[in-house]
């Protein structure tokens, strides 16, 4: 199992449990949407995660929420790239992620200072491929049934593990055969992105059997609405339910978790590494 990313530089340790920190400079993200609009904004909250305990900040600049409206690339870009070239002027000892499907936003990114890319869509669009394996950073390649507009709608798999894993898998093969080796490959099995409830509960179960790709797994819970769903509750009011997935997660295999809640998750972690290493 890979345990070290090389994020441009900057060596990624996943011996231990890491966090992303999610930073949407988006005006319609389900949780945060407009809070981190403007530039120092965005900056206090990167700073701010990172004395939390988050080893990567993922920047979103489309929301893949429910239902969301597409970005178009020129926009997307206006939105993010200032933000990460804030992060790397500022010279903060963190992993900057870039969150995009567009291969062009991939490249302004990582020039500007990103050390990973986080793709909902597994590097399916037109070109990402060889422009991902062109940048030589990680890349998360997430399972998504559908687009954001309709991946809610009555989302059906024959068994939801085992169809998402061979997804994964096959994603994985053509990147291989795209030029990006093992090394710098990830996967997240897209908790809440074309499942239901039960689906994702399923998932999240049996995660462990997503350790056989040998690949770091990364893995997305916070504030999702089957939260909601299970306790009745409203985004602001999901941190008990993400932190206690999160654990669960990590027990199951996961390496990294992004959420939006970083200083609660930082210590849920430390209560769970200290009762892994007492005698």
């Amino acid at each position: 199992m890979i345990t070290r990313l090389d994020c441009a530089g900057r060596i990624l340790d996943l011996s231990e449990p890491r966090i992303m920190g999610v930073l949407n400079v988006t005006p319609d993200s389900f949780s945060d949407g407009g809070r981190f609009l403007e530039l120092k904004a965005a900056l206090q909250q990167a700073e701010s995660m990172l004395e939390s305990g988050a080893s990567i900040i993922d920047i979103g600049g489309e929301s893949t929420r429910p239902g969301a409206v597409a970005v178009d690339v020129d926009e997307e870009i206006k939105r993010v790239i200032p933000v990460i070239e804030a992060i790397k002027n500022a010279d903060l000892p963190v992993v900057i992620s870039v969150d995009t499907s567009k291969p062009e936003l991939m490249r302004y990114a990582v020039e500007a200072g990103a050390g990973m890319i986080n793709d909902v869509r597994a590097l399916r669009e037109k070109g990402a491929v060889p422009m991902a394996a062109s940048l030589e950073v990680p890349v998360c390649l997430m399972h998504m049934q559908g687009e954001p507009r309709t991946m809610q709608h009555n989302p059906q798999y024959e068994n939801i593990v085992t169809d998402v894993y061979r997804f994964l898998e096959e994603r994985i093969q053509d990147c291989r055969k795209g030029g990006i080796p093992r090394e710098r490959l990830l996967v997240d099995p897209g908790f809440g992105f074309g499942k239901t409830v039960a689906q994702n509960l399923t998932m999240l179960k049996h995660l462990r059997s997503f350790s056989d790709l040998e690949v770091p797994l990364l893995v997305g819970l916070s504030r999702k609405s089957m939260f909601g769903a299970l306790l009745d509750k409203p985004v602001d009011q999901r941190v008990v339910g993400s932190i206690t997935a999160a654990v669960i997660a990590i027990m199951n295999g996961a390496h990294i978790i992004r959420v939006h809640d970083v200083a609660e998750t930082m210590q849920a972690i430390k209560v769970l590494n200290a009762v892994s290493d007492a005698q």
